[in-house]
């Protein structure tokens, strides 16, 4: 048995002592710590990401979130509050392997959340994106190295890595509830730093409509787990080339209206993810 399978084994045998009386899981959501999603579920159990074995770099000090246990609409599903990021220092494969872990746990949707940047000039901060596609620019992914054929694909199938038929879902909840959709293609970056003008210029010339720094690695190891993947993205950053120079707000009031934008795109989230649920 590979090294990387023994790892995940490890993490599943763990979580499964953990897991409630006839949990039976088949969606789970994986977002941003702040966004406090599980205020919204009924929870039933959880724990730390750090207290989960195998321990990859115990001198690290990063507590990305925990891993939640919960229902809604009558569904079991498993909620990733504070996901790992590859510019706090984890690797591709520590990404990749909770998408793994999500798998032999009985996950075969995954919903990904994140606060993204805009550079479609017909989006607003504070609406919310639909990625029915990705441009990969993190130099990086979870499946470098040694493939285990019992994962996965050496070389999976990309064309439909934001499932159609969920993303088709989501489009009719978002058209039922008279709210804006913005498809998007996502351009994914390694941060953490902000978008130069001349960076958000290219980006929007090869055909990106948002940016962010998460969801890549997240979406190519559940396409190699033959797990269904959506993303749901909360605009908060107008990275319109040419306006951007033009910002004389001060770093003080970026980031406050960073977090009123975050807090309406949130609203719509919450108005829609327990419906998302209960359709996917």
């Amino acid at each position: 048995m590979a090294k990387q399978k023994e790892q995940i084994l490890v993490s599943v045998n763990y979580l499964k002592k953990l897991l409630p009386k006839n949990f039976n899981p088949k969606i789970a959501i994986i977002s941003e710590r702040h966004f406090r999603l599980e205020k919204k579920f009924k929870i039933s159990g959880g724990i730390e990401f750090k207290k989960i074995p195998p321990q990859f770099d115990t001198t690290r000090n990063i507590n990305p979130g925990r891993i939640f246990f919960a229902s809604s609409s009558k569904k079991d599903i498993i909620l990733l509050s504070g996901r790992p990021h590859f510019y706090d220092g984890f690797s591709m494969r520590e990404i990749g392997h909770y998408i793994y872990v999500l798998k032999l746990l009985g996950i075969n949707i995954i919903i990904g959340l994140e606060e993204m940047g805009l550079l479609n000039s017909r989006f607003k901060c504070g609406e919310t994106a639909l990625v029915y596609d990705h441009i990969n620019l993190m130099g990086d992914n979870p499946l470098i190295g040694e493939n285990d054929s019992e994962l996965g694909l050496r070389f999976p199938d990309m064309s439909n890595a934001y499932d159609e038929k969920v993303f088709s879902v989501i489009y009719r909840i978002l058209q039922e509830k008279k709210i804006k959709i913005n498809e998007s293609v996502y351009l994914g970056t390694i941060g953490p730093e902000t978008e130069t003008e001349a960076e958000a210029r290219f980006y929007r010339d090869i055909g990106a409509d948002t940016v962010g720094y998460s969801i890549v690695p997240e979406n190519i190891a559940s396409v190699h787990a033959n797990i269904k993947y959506c993303s749901l993205g909360m605009l908060t950053r107008n990275l319109i080339a040419d306006k951007m120079l033009e910002d004389t707000r001060s770093e003080k009031q970026k980031v406050k209206d960073q977090k009123e934008s975050l807090n309406k795109s949130l609203v719509i989230l919450n108005g829609i993810l327990k419906d998302i649920i209960e359709k996917v």
